[in-house]
């Protein structure tokens, strides 16, 4: 048993999932205000001031139902622009704000309701303007707008071809398509509308993407496309493809890492592209191993580098300057002080702490995340991290098995509240990019073809075994707790291993792959031949569907004997309430303990301050009761939200 732990402050819930005081900041493109994040009657809403601070901050959007979580500058700072769904449905709306009248109110700039709006962008060459699709003519196909953002008028330029993945708007008015091919693959080629494909440019392996395109953005001429490329390579490099030829040039690479590419599945992290506020062009690469590293490509943008990167030890984040590249506002992903923010300005050489998004949390009482490396019984390593209580003797611990979503995805080093909160209550918690994660390289990502419920589980089981033999943990205390395909991997690991864990928490995760790919929104659907066909299996074939049958844990319900947690948001359109329904309807019918807690107003992953703190909440007594761990104290009976 692990020694008492007595000099650790007690971490509440409340201070860890509830809202930051501030965060997200970016200035202005002329360079004269900043824009943050924070509360408004309990929801983050944009609020802006002068940078040196003679104007009163004040808050210019007002959502008092659902957190304001994205918003843009545009070229012209008097217009600033947020997205916004309605209660986690992703039927996502782009809303405009005028700075300059701060009565005027919210305006929709894509007001078709029931459709979802995706892709903003903005073109140096088309100032004023801003890009968008929209599938409110069909909900499977997105057609592409220009819209004015002074005026709010909509205008479509491209009418889609019939169900293409992605469309490329260039600034003389030329039309690229990406789309899959019957073989799988993708497709590069140029469009007219009126008369179909004129020509092929490039075409991708399926079998590698994400790898193989993403990211994959328009070069400021029009006349080429940056994008990822693992082609004759194990490693993801930056490749300039040019759109008249097909050729492709090397722009830079990392002899070690991938590109950084988790915004391809969270748009709210930067791009891997670090791009000049004015012109467009390239400055920077971000490549990730086991913490970030940025390859600048332009010199001025290498002087800016130096200087940032000696404001924290932290790995930079989001990133914005004025026109000229000059006033900076910078963040920083760090595992003990997350998301501290700075101004600087590289023509005078002042630079100066802004805030920390969690004032109340002390970087001193949490616990640092340190990289390790697991071996798979096949060999295979896995990169993995792990966190341990501060002020305990780090052996026979309770363990957390904390799974990544995704599974297209990966974990990385920095701060994580649920990790944090777990090892304040004594655990250690793991986390294992399990075979089938992105950014390790090719053969990584694809060993996890056909491995769901197999050797990517068995991955996880491997790295129990490892924390176990190393000392750090009690075989008889561990837990399983994961969202999304993490979930999934919760529900596996106590129906495919139910002796491994004392406890599991499956948050919005996976009971039936079958029906799960039955019910993704059909917007989704062209997406899943290389992601979730080709690794699980298509259900519109027989033999596939059978085999995703057999790895779906609602085929071993009866197998689970583990007090199971399950946390679902009742609007959830990528894994639908259903699922976990069923497997809860199933357990209660044998008399298995499950605790359900359902959130009506939230999508896939909860947004609201008081439903996340209670969720956690819950979590924290759950684990307390089957690990041996100490909770949060219990609250009041005017602080319970009733559960389902």
């Amino acid at each position: 048993m692990s020694a008492a732990r007595s000099t650790v402050p007690h971490l509440a819930v409340e201070d860890l999932f509830g809202s930051p005081v501030r965060a997200a900041a970016a200035i202005s493109p002329d360079g004269t205000r900043l824009a943050w994040l924070a509360p408004w009657r309990d929801r983050l809403n944009v609020w802006v001031q002068s940078l040196d601070g003679t104007e009163e901050a004040r808050c210019v959007t007002a959502d008092d139902r659902r957190s304001v979580h994205t918003y843009h500058w545009t070229d012209d700072p008097r217009w600033l622009l947020y997205e916004q769904d309605g209660d986690g449905d992703e039927h996502w709306h782009i809303y405009r704000v005028d700075l300059d009248d701060p009565d005027a109110g919210a305006v929709d700039l894509t007001p078709f309701p029931g459709a979802t709006a995706v892709g903003l962008e903005t073109m140096v060459s088309r100032p004023g303007k801003v890009l968008v699709r929209i599938n409110h003519r069909d909900p499977t196909e997105f057609d592409l707008y220009e819209i004015d953002i002074a005026t709010a008028e909509p205008t479509m330029l491209v009418r889609n071809p019939g169900q293409i993945a992605g469309l490329l708007y260039t600034p003389s008015g030329d039309l690229y398509t990406h789309d899959w091919t019957p073989e799988g693959d993708i497709e590069l080629a140029q469009w007219d509308v009126a008369v179909g494909k004129v020509r092929s440019v490039a075409t991708f392996d399926g079998a590698d993407y994400p790898l193989s395109v993403q990211p994959f953005e328009l070069t400021p001429d029009g006349t080429g496309v940056w994008h990822g490329s693992s082609r004759g390579s194990d490693r993801t490099r930056l490749i300039r493809l040019d759109l008249a030829t097909g050729e492709e040039t090397e722009v830079d690479s990392h002899p070690a890492y991938d590109i950084d590419m988790r915004a391809t599945v969270f748009p709210t992290l930067p791009s891997p592209l670090i791009r000049h506020r004015r012109t467009g062009e390239l400055l920077g690469v971000r490549y990730l191993g086991e913490r970030q590293e940025i390859r600048p490509l332009d010199p001025h943008f290498a002087a800016v580098l130096t200087e940032l990167e000696k404001l924290s030890d932290g790995d930079l984040a989001a990133v914005s300057s004025d026109r000229d590249g000059d006033r900076w506002v910078v963040t920083f992903t760090h595992d003990r002080a997350p998301g501290a923010t700075y101004f600087y300005d590289h023509s005078t050489g002042e630079s100066r702490f802004l805030y920390r998004p969690f004032p109340q949390l002390d970087p001193d009482s949490l616990a640092p995340m340190t990289p390790v490396t697991i071996t798979a019984r096949d060999g295979l390593a896995l990169p993995s991290y792990l966190t341990l209580p501060l002020d305990t003797e780090p052996t026979g611990l309770p363990l957390v098995l904390l799974v990544h979503g995704g599974p297209w995805t990966r974990d990385s080093w920095g701060y994580h509240p649920v990790v944090q909160m777990l090892a304040n209550r004594g655990m250690a918690v793991l986390q294992v990019n399990f075979r089938g994660s992105a950014g390790f390289g090719k053969a990584f990502l694809k060993a996890g073809i056909g491995e769901l419920a197999g050797k990517m589980h068995d991955d996880l089981i491997d790295a129990v075994d490892w924390a176990v033999g190393q000392g750090y943990a009690d075989r008889d205390r561990v837990a399983i707790f994961g969202g999304s395909y993490g979930g999934y991997a919760a529900l596996v690991g106590v129906t495919f291993t139910p002796d491994v864990f004392a406890a599991a928490i499956d948050f919005c995760g996976i009971s039936d792959l079958v029906t799960f790919l039955r019910t993704v929104p059909e917007f989704v659907r062209p997406h899943l031949i290389n992601n979730w066909y080709l690794f699980a299996g298509d259900p519109a074939d027989p033999e596939q569907e059978a085999r995703l049958r057999a790895r779906s844990p609602i085929s071993r319900v009866d197998e689970i004997r583990t007090p199971l947690m399950v946390v679902q948001g009742g609007n959830d359109v990528r894994v639908v309430k259903a699922e976990s329904d069923r497997i809860v309807d199933a357990l209660r019918a044998r008399g298995v303990e499950v605790e359900y807690l359902v959130k009506e107003d939230e999508g896939h992953g909860f947004v609201n301050p008081e439903n996340n703190i209670d969720a956690y909440r819950t979590a924290d007594r759950f684990l307390a009761r089957h690990l041996g761990t100490a909770p949060h104290p219990t609250p009041t009976p005017d602080e319970v939200t009733p559960h389902e």
